[in-house]
């Protein structure tokens, strides 16, 4: 008997050997060796910790055959990774101002959150425009400039700060895209956020040992900028540990505040809350990824030079990124496109340069495999687009061209047409 049972398993053993169980995944080629973030532990992160895909809560994993289950599902997961702060329901808004310039209304608006000091905005729309108009929430750019917000993208009057001039010309192509999106029928709202501008980190309000030579200057005082800049730089790394420490994250603060933004948007009686879209460079990129893939009242979102993959950020370029951009535990349930690829079968667009140095040109297209799978799966395969450029890292005028016609498509700015 025993006998018996010993070449009973034997056999059982042998037929395991032989035949690999329904649906179990081909071995994958591991990660080679290669300078990288992590050293020696790159190709263990990159395969055996992170893994090659798809995420467990990606739609590619064909778990889910309709795009609202998915949704809710993943959606649930960001927000639990992120933490998100309470910041209350729609804020009071305050008009400052309101002047004309260069054919557009402008109000300076402004309102006060729960945390931090009061937010600054500005709303552009053409002068004399009639009706309710559609609409863009303007993310402004990260770009190692935490002392400018909102006048990243805006330009209010012929005289700009210089370091703001020098801005648009390094990354718009001379122009303040807000502006030229506003002229085309839009409504525009750009705010300052956590923690730029307005909403920026006081020098005199940290202790003393963290201030390394920071300066709380004023917009003329290039020097000081340039000081406080390097401060804010330093104190990112502070402020991620102090996030974690209260609970929530970088993402779980700023995606709160732009919401909020969006509600000072949806509310206002010159905007129809129906067609209504938010587009940034860079960090403005990032943050459209978030608010784009978390908020349905988002119907047209642009992400321009901010698309790639986490396997990127461990492997090659987490180096050249903002603390903003990570919530820690999400890599293994959604890659970072799929955050935006929540919005599907919403309009959805990416913009690329291909000597950005941000990224790699083989991340960047995987990232848009990624979204494009996604949209093509969910049955919704012609609104999503994905364009590459010559150059770098940039919003250049010929980009906006597309991005603002992707807009007049999908919100429909009847100045446009």
């Amino acid at each position: 008997m025993r006998r018996m049972i010993l070449s009973g398993l034997l056999l059982v053993s042998l037929i395991c050997l032989q035949f690999k169980p329904s649906g179990q995944a081909p071995a994958r080629e591991s990660t080679p060796m290669r300078p990288n973030m992590t050293g020696s532990y790159g190709p263990w992160l990159a395969d055996e910790v992170l893994g090659d895909g798809p995420a467990r809560l990606s739609f590619r994993t064909g778990k889910w055959k309709d795009l609202n289950a998915w949704r809710k599902a993943a959606r649930q997961r960001v927000l639990e990774t992120m933490a998100p702060v309470n910041l209350g329901g729609k804020p009071v808004v305050k008009v400052e101002s309101e002047t004309t310039y260069d054919g557009l209304h402008i109000e300076h608006l402004s309102w006060q959150l729960p945390g931090g000091p009061r937010t600054e905005a500005v709303f552009l729309k053409p002068a004399g425009a009639q009706g309710r108009l559609p609409a863009v929430l303007g993310l402004h750019d990260h770009g190692g400039n935490k002392f400018m917000g909102w006048r990243k993208i805006v330009r209010t009057d012929d005289n700009p700060w210089p370091i703001q001039a020098t801005h648009h010309e390094r990354y718009y192509g001379g122009v303040a895209w807000a502006n030229e999106l506003a002229r085309r029928g839009y409504g525009v709202l750009v705010h300052d956020t956590f923690p730029f501008a307005s909403r920026r980190v006081r020098v005199a309000d940290v202790p003393e040992r963290l201030r390394q030579g920071g300066v709380d200057p004023e917009p003329t005082d290039t020097e000081g900028i340039g000081k406080y800049n390097a401060f804010a730089g330093q104190h990112e790394h502070i402020m991620e540990k102090s996030l974690i420490s209260a609970g929530t994250t970088w993402p779980g603060v700023y995606v709160v505040e732009d919401q909020r933004a969006l509600d000072v948007l949806c509310a206002r009686p010159d905007v129809d809350a129906s067609r209504v879209g938010c587009a940034g460079l860079s960090g403005g990129g990032m943050r459209t990824v978030f608010l784009g893939g978390l908020d349905d009242r988002i119907r047209c979102a642009i992400a321009v030079g901010f698309m790639t993959t986490w396997r990127e950020f461990l492997l090659d370029k987490c180096f050249t990124h903002t603390w903003m951009t990570y919530l820690p535990l999400l890599p293994r349930d959604l890659d970072f496109p799929e955050i935006l690829a929540l919005r599907a079968p919403s309009a959805t667009m990416v913009l690329n340069c291909n000597d950005d140095p941000l990224y790699t040109v083989a991340e960047m297209k995987r990232a848009d495999g990624m979204l494009r799978d996604t949209f093509k799966r969910g049955g919704a395969e012609q609104q999503y687009r994905c364009n590459f450029y010559p150059g770098g890292h940039k919003f250049d005028r010929e980009m906006q061209a597309d991005a603002f016609a992707w807009f007049d498509a999908h919100l429909g700015s009847k100045k446009a047409k």
